[in-house]
């Protein structure tokens, strides 16, 4: 019984930290009353209202537009603006990650031919983080192995370029135009990429329809959209959201140089300190490289990145 007693004195500890921490967050609605004043014990208290979220009066993927009007769409979509919203810490880290990582990625599908939109999917892929799935998918697009190397990439135990940021939006982009191409839609080549091909054909055939929003779908690849779509309207306004920031508080791209390496590399953290940085420097912009060292066998060249100088303490 003591130890009920003090678990649940602990759980009740950190509620009161998370209602404390709640009753700092401004409400989504500007326009809206956002706080009320009371007084409790002779201190000003102030009460975390939470709001509905008032629909996007239009809303569109890569331009194909979204038919708010059907009442299942509009409840998928709520639940996501909802779940998104107020899951303040997550939102604001991807609005912060967005500031560094879009302008890598922005330019790349612009080339690919691409719609912008589709950065939204790596953010609700990784969270733009070089995240690992239980089914061994990798990288900000989640690349499988198998995928990886039918689209070209070097994946051992070396190399797996599924976390070179550049070249994996560059698979991704050519998986994408394959889906858009096979179905005639940007909506159904994104749910593709999450279901993969056959998986969408054989829902179509099996349905009789011809679009996304006329499946139905299980857990995963239902929400897929709407989270894109979520994640979407809430980069794109955070204010109208609530998330308030200065330029300042956003993670910043880091500007880097190319050294070329075509010989084997016995120790990265040698190679490292020849530039002026740590080992673990190197490896935050080249999470490609896996290993502390690289074979190399068939003298390929390599383009390893190098932050320019006095960004980092300099290693002596």
């Amino acid at each position: 019984m003591k130890i009920l007693k003090s678990a649940l004195l602990i759980v009740g500890f950190f509620a009161i930290i998370v209602i404390s921490i709640q009753a700092t967050q401004q409400a989504p609605d500007a326009n809206m009353e956002q706080y009320v004043e009371t007084t409790k014990n002779n201190r000003p208290v102030k009460d975390y209202n939470i709001y509905a979220l008032p629909m996007p009066e239009n809303i569109d993927f890569a331009g194909e537009e979204v038919p708010l009007d059907d009442p299942d769409i509009y409840e998928r979509m709520d639940r996501e603006l909802l779940v998104n919203t107020y899951w303040q810490s997550n939102a604001l880290l991807l609005i912060k990650r967005a500031n560094k990582y879009f302008p890598i990625i922005e330019p790349i599908l612009k080339e690919e031919g691409v719609p912008d939109d589709f950065k939204y999917l790596a953010v609700i892929e990784s969270g733009l983080t070089q995240a690992v799935s239980p089914a061994g998918a990798r990288g900000f697009w989640q690349i499988m192995e198998g995928t990886g190397k039918d689209y070209g990439l070097e994946i051992n135990d070396n190399v797996d370029e599924r976390y070179h940021i550049e070249k994996a939006t560059r698979v991704a982009a050519d998986y994408l135009k394959e889906s858009k191409e096979k179905f005639g839609s940007w909506t159904l080549a994104a749910a593709a990429y999450n279901a993969g091909n056959w998986g969408v054909e054989r829902q179509l055939e099996r349905q009789k329809v011809d679009e996304y929003y006329e499946l139905l779908l299980g857990e995963e690849t239902g929400r897929y959209m709407f989270r894109i779509l979520a994640v979407k309207e809430i980069l794109s306004n955070p204010e109208k959201y609530g998330f308030n920031f200065k330029k300042e508080h956003l993670y910043k791209h880091i500007p880097t140089k190319t050294v070329k390496v075509d010989t084997v590399v016995n120790d990265f953290a040698d190679f490292a300190k020849h530039f002026e940085i740590n080992y673990k420097i190197l490896k935050i912009h080249n999470p490609w490289l896996r290993e502390a060292h690289l074979n190399n066998a068939s003298r390929k060249e390599y383009e390893i990145k190098i932050p320019e100088k006095d960004i980092y303490t300099a290693v002596d």
